[in-house]
């Protein structure tokens, strides 16, 4: 297993536990953690990749809901959301090619989520990577391969 899947493993089960308490407790969070069977850079890692997808999570959600009507972010499995929101950030990011982020996200709801996950994910994430940059942000870069762009500062 390659470190960045390790990295994101991690990152899912924190956005989990942040979801379920409702709250950005890094310090909780890092705890949680601690005895995991990872070396302390694939930690901190995590930690940063989760809590910068926790802070983007409201313009994510929204543009989910757009996107799949049917299934609003509170009718989402919690798994589900986590996964999202995570590939959701690393698609906004750009920094990782669009396939690689959908078919990680893919395989996490393999290995977390339910039966009907994984195909939920992909179809989730494929329609977000497909929508024009200027239709819902028209500032977003020409190069980011994703039509909302995750502003870190002021999303909570």
């Amino acid at each position: 297993m390659s470190k960045r899947h390790q990295i994101r493993q991690l990152a899912l089960q924190m956005l989990y536990q942040l979801d379920a308490r409702g709250e950005d407790d890094r310090e909780q969070i890092e705890q949680s953690i601690h005895d995991a069977p990872h070396g302390d850079t694939t930690k901190r890692e995590a930690i940063d990749l989760a809590h910068a997808a926790w802070r983007g999570r409201d313009t994510l959600d929204k543009a989910v809901a757009e996107l799949a009507p049917d299934w609003p972010t509170h009718r989402q499995p919690p798994v589900d959301r986590a996964i999202l929101r995570l590939a959701g950030f690393e698609l906004a990011e750009g920094l990782t090619p669009t396939a690689v982020v959908i078919d990680e996200a893919v395989e996490l709801a393999k290995e977390f989520g339910s039966e009907r996950s994984p195909a939920f994910i992909n179809g989730v994430l494929d329609k977000i990577a497909k929508q024009p940059h200027a239709k819902t942000n028209p500032d977003t870069p020409k190069n980011q391969p994703l039509a909302i762009k995750i502003n870190k500062e002021n999303d909570q």
